[in-house]
């Protein structure tokens, strides 16, 4: 087992975020998983992350712990709100923005590309 403290999580800086802090809670250098890195995301009102295309062989979900989140896929817009998750499958498209006045914090789980 590895125990990661919020105190000691450690900011990364993703491309194509702003007005955000994500903080890395679990991955390959800090607890040795293999298949599985999460993290925490703060968004600022407006804070969001840019179009990401197609690019990604990576699952992910996102868990809104506080406030609420857009996500927004080629089709479709959904509103995350205080519990809501999301899943995206690999090589899916996806806008994420924060278009409330409070900040909003996700957990992200993303799996490891195969």
């Amino acid at each position: 087992m590895k125990k990661t403290s919020i105190q000691d999580a450690k900011p990364y800086h993703p491309p194509g975020h702003q007005g955000m802090v994500a903080l890395r809670l679990q991955d390959k250098e800090l607890s040795g998983s293999s298949q599985i890195w999460m993290g925490l995301s703060h968004f600022l009102p407006m804070g969001g992350a840019e179009w990401a295309y197609k690019d990604s062989p990576t699952e992910k979900i996102y868990f809104v712990l506080e406030g609420e989140i857009t996500v927004q896929s080629e089709t479709e817009t959904f509103i995350l709100k205080k519990y809501d998750s999301i899943y995206l499958p690999p090589f899916e498209s996806r806008l994420i923005t924060n278009q409330s006045n409070f900040p909003a914090s996700i957990l992200v789980t993303i799996t490891y590309p195969a």
